[in-house]
Parts: C-alpha cells; structure tokens; sequence
C-alpha cells in the first residue's frame, strides 16, 4: 500500500498534463464543439481520474486489436480443451535433474514515506466527507423547512415547461426562504426548491426561463455528474488542477444547460433570457449544497453565460459534424493516454508487450497449478506460436532469483572472469548450509548446485557499470540494479516476466544477443538436463526464499527435438512452498501431456 501512494502521486503529474491538454483542445475547438460537447469532455476526465484505483492494467489502441486477434485464436484452436482433459489427478515425481538450492533474505521495511502520505491522504479524505456530510446536513434541514409550492400562477407555468420538455414524470416543487437561486436536488427522488424572493418578484417570462433551465437538469441527469464530481474532489483533495477543473466542469454544465433552453427557445427570445440572467445576477449565487444543479454563479461565470447567449445561433448540419470529429478526436487522444496514469503500469511492474504481430493461444491449466498463483509460457519456434497460461501473470515482472545465473555466467565469460576452458572458481571457505556449496566450483557445478557465491564472485570481479551494460544490453526484465550487488537478483530490485525469460531464450538460443558464439555454448552446456536421440533438454529452477518462506518458483528452459524447439517458462507464487522444484513438477506435466517432453 505504500508503494500505491507513492504511485498514486506519480499518476497524479500525468493527471495534471491531461487535464492541461484537455484545456488545450477546448480552447483550440472553443468554435467548433457545442457547449453540451465541451461539459461532456468533463466526462472524460472523470473516468481517467478512476484509472489509478482499476485493479488491471490499462492497454494501448495496438494491445486491443491484438487481444482480439487473440480470442479469434483462442476460440478456433483446440489446445486449451485438449489440454484440459488430458491432464493427470497426480504431477510427476520431482526430478532429480538438479538441486534448487536457496538462501533466504530478509523482506525490506516498507517505505515510511510511502505510509506517512498514505496517513495523510486519508486524513484528507475523512475530512472532505466530513464538509460532504455537512452540507448534506444543511440540505435536508433545508428540505425540511420548504412547503410545497402554493402560487397558481407558478404552478400553471411549471406544468406547462413539464409539457413543453416531454416530460412525463411529476417532479414536486418547492418554496423556501433558505435560498437565494432555484435549485434541482435529488436522484432517485428529484425536486426543484424555488426561493421565496423569485416567487414574489414574479414574472412570467423570467420563472419559465428559470424552470426550463432547472428541468434541463433532471433531463440531463446531472445529478449523477454532481455526485462523481463530490466524489472526485474529496479523493483528489490534495490536487489544485483537479479542483479546478471541477470548478470548470460545473461551469460548462451550466453553460450547456443554457445551450438547451435556448435551443427550444425561437431567436427573439434569446435576449429576454439573457435579461433574465442579467436581472437576477444580484439574486442568485453559487448554491452551498454539493449534490444539486441550479441556475446561480458568481458574477465572472454569469459574464461567460451571457456572452454565450448572446453570440449564440442554433447549430447547422456541418457545425454539428464538426464538432462531433472534434470530439471524438479529443476523446481518443485522452484515452490513449490512460496506461500513463495507471499505478499498476507506472512501476513498470509489467511487462508491456506488443503482442500484436504474434501468434497466440491462451489456454487455462489451472489444474496443473492446484494452490499456486501462476503462469506457464510456452514458444512453438517451427510454428512461430505461443501457448500461455493467465497472461496477467505471464507479464508480470517478479524476481528472477537463480534462473538469472544464466545470463550472469555469460557476463562473466564476456568479461573473462572464466573462460568456457577454465571456469574454476575457489571455495572462499566460508560454511554455507548446503554441502555442494563447500567445494570448489566450476560453471557446469554451481550451476548445478545453484551456488551463489560462485555467481556472486563473478559479480565482484566486474563493476556494476558492467553489469548494467550489459543488463541493457540485453534488455533484461525492467533493467533495476538499484539493490546490494550481491543479491540483485534475489527477491530485490531486479525482476523478469515469463514472456520475456522466454523472449531472451530464444535470443540466447539463436545467438542473438551480440555475444560470442563460444561463451554462448558454454552456458548452454552448463544448463543441459539430459540428452537422448529424443533430443535434448535444457533448463534452470530458481527460487525467493523470504524469511524463511519459499514464495516465489521458476522453470525455465527449452527441448531441441530433431525438427523444432520448444521454449518454456514457468512461474509460481505462494505464501510458502513456492519452489523452482515444485514448478519443475508442474512444467513437466503440462510438457509430458502436450507430448514436448
């Protein structure tokens, strides 16, 4: 949760930049979008103001059309079935191919900044529903105090504006002395309260206006846009911009409330309702309340509503197609922006694959998995073909513990800490609890044995500028060394996906990724499991251990067979037991019952 407020706060700069490019593009189109386009933009903005509260990441306009090339896929491919009815009650027996060796560490204190915003957040929070239930409190004693509407006259004219407006439902009016404008109130159960000051100084002309203005409201259903805007400033409390473009949100709702009245009205009556505003300026003000919609606003906001009436001319075709291509292009630049504002992207805690060109078949092995969060990755190469298990875990970036000794043995090899010749390493003599780790080592032994020291040595003979190159070099996961040098890796800052343990596999295996051919096949020895005319079996278990507890298993790797190659990643997660032996179990189930292993 401390790390969500500190996210939270990151988005809230991108929220500020969209509000300013949403202000932007409404003073670009300030003549081409009607009023009742530039309130509905508002809506917008109040969705994105939700995005950092969704519990799933956001996608681009290039990851839908590639979701849904991805359910054609799924939906006309039988894997997913097959596997399902193929898999078996009891996994294999755990394989003796290596030992998953691992050190715990110790869970880091969480961050005491992250928790003291958080503290303040919801202190601000509380207090905001605090001034909400206030205010609320003054409108019932308000409802309270009205009597029901008793001037004939009025009364006349507001059931002809019901009939004016088509609208077929009685909304009950009000009189009271506790106001100073007409207000509409409600949602469920909606009433329009009129101060008794207009009732008195009644004239016809100026109550019609008033009414039809206040019945555009209710058919606008702005009472759900007053309680999403309440609901927005009191968790966005902190943020000046957002208060402000509420403030200009409210404004334009008046604005195209007006747009609709006047739109009914024929053009000689356009200035007798602009009178009307102008005769009751002194009267009418900003309402109190924050969960209704009236006629009232303070002096600057009247100007800008009588300057509109006044330079208004009803729509013609072209204006409204127009305004409409403004709008949608608006709407698509805000929303594509919506990924950059959610707090589950802005740690990059996942990986953002551009899926679109691949060829991919999600299938559910839930079975396989039992108690374990998890994913499975699987990479046809004849076939150019994915098969993957919850792809929400299969690009989530976690630690990469031991399976990442792969790419660190190549560091080495690079940087001639060992050569694929000599790759002797001496026991430093320090006890370690497992007893392969109290001997020398070779690549092909610690690799075996996991021994950390042996990797961690390596680690020591290069400089982290090194490592980081090379980190880059090959764009591994999210590219964090922020962490101790020596546990970088383990349960620290630098995490992989499934996707991508798979995507540099494949690297590795095509010798693609700009090392030498020699040091290439040199870890490709030292991760080979087995061998036989059926093909060859590669692969590496890695697991976190934290404070005692297993919660984190990898099985990585691929099988050369005489006419393809197939390559895996397996991941799982857990409170305990989560070992790289037991998602070894799992991967060669799912393998043995897709007939790969």
């Amino acid at each position: 949760m401390d790390n969500f407020m500190i996210s939270f706060l990151i988005c809230n700069v991108f929220i500020n930049g969209i509000i300013g490019i949403l202000l932007m593009a409404k003073r670009i189109f300030k003549n081409t979008l009607s009023s009742r386009m530039q309130y509905h933009l508002w809506f917008l903005m109040l969705g994105l103001l939700a995005v950092p509260f969704m519990p799933l990441r956001l996608i681009g306009v290039p990851q839908i059309f590639s979701l849904l090339g991805s359910l054609r896929s799924a939906s006309s491919s039988g894997t997913g079935t097959a596997i399902g009815e193929t898999v078996g009650t009891n996994p294999t027996e755990n394989v003796d191919w290596m030992n998953d060796f691992t050190l715990s560490i110790n869970s880091k204190t969480p961050s005491i900044v992250g928790y003291i915003l958080l503290g303040i957040w919801i202190v601000g929070i509380f207090a905001m529903i605090l001034l909400v239930i206030k205010s609320f409190l003054r409108l019932r004693d308000l409802e309270n105090s009205a009597l029901p509407l008793q001037n004939q006259e009025v009364r006349r004219l507001y059931r002809h504006c019901l009939e004016e407006m088509e609208i077929r439902r009685e909304i009950p009016v009000y009189s009271t002395a506790f106001l100073t404008s007409p207000i509409i109130v409600g949602l469920l159960k909606p009433c329009i309260y009129l101060p008794i000051h207009l009732i008195s100084d009644y004239h016809e002309s100026d109550m019609r206006y008033m009414l039809l203005h206040e019945l555009q409201h209710y058919k606008h259903l702005d009472a759900i846009a007053s309680y999403l805007m309440n609901l927005a400033g009191v968790v966005y409390w902190f943020n000046p911009l957002v208060w402000y473009a509420l403030k200009e949100m409210r404004n334009d709702r008046e604005v195209a409330c007006d747009t609709s009245v006047l739109n009914m009205l024929e053009e000689d009556n356009y200035e007798d309702y602009g009178n009307t505003l102008i005769n009751f300026a002194e009267k009418v003000s900003l309402t109190p309340f924050p969960f209704t919609a009236g006629l009232g606003g303070n002096m600057k906001q009247m100007k800008r509503r009588i300057i509109n009436i006044a330079s208004y001319e009803k729509p013609t075709f072209m204006k409204r197609l127009k305004g409409m291509t403004a709008f949608l292009l608006t709407a698509v630049l805000l929303l594509g922006l919506a990924p950059f504002i959610s707090t589950y992207a802005s740690d990059e805690s996942y990986y953002q694959w551009d899926s679109s060109s691949e060829n991919i078949s999600y299938v559910d092995l839930s079975a396989y998995f039992k108690e374990y969060e998890g994913s499975f990755v699987l990479y046809d190469l004849k076939n150019d073909a994915w098969s993957i298990h919850d792809k929400e875990h299969a690009t989530l970036r976690v630690a990469p513990d031991s399976t990442y000794k792969i790419y660190d043995a190549l560091f080495g090899l690079e940087e001639g800490v060992i050569t694929p010749e000599d790759s002797f390493i001496a026991w430093d003599g320090e006890n370690y609890p497992f007893e392969a780790w109290n001997a020398d080592q070779t690549l092909q032994s610690a690799m075996s044995s996991s021994a950390n020291w042996y990797f961690q040595s390596i680690d020591e003979q290069l400089t982290s500028a090194d490592i980081y190159s090379y980190i880059q070099q090959i764009r591994y996961g999210n590219e964090n060394l922020s962490g101790d040098l020596s546990t970088y890796w383990m349960e620290s800052s630098l995490k992989i996906s499934p996707v991508e343990q798979v995507e540099l596999l494949i690297k590795l295996h095509n010798n693609s990724l700009g090392f030498s051919s020699e040091n290439i096949n040199a870890v490709k020895d030292s991760i080979r499991l087995s061998s036989s005319d059926a093909g060859t079996f590669y692969g590496k278990t890695g697991t976190g251990r934290v404070n005692g507890q297993d919660v984190n298993g990898w099985f990585i790797g691929y099988i050369e067979t005489a006419d393809n190659t197939y390559f895996f990643a397996a991941n799982i997660e857990a409170d305990s037991n989560a070992t790289g032996g037991n998602a070894t179990e799992i991967t060669t189930s799912i393998l043995s019952d897709m007939n790969i292993l």
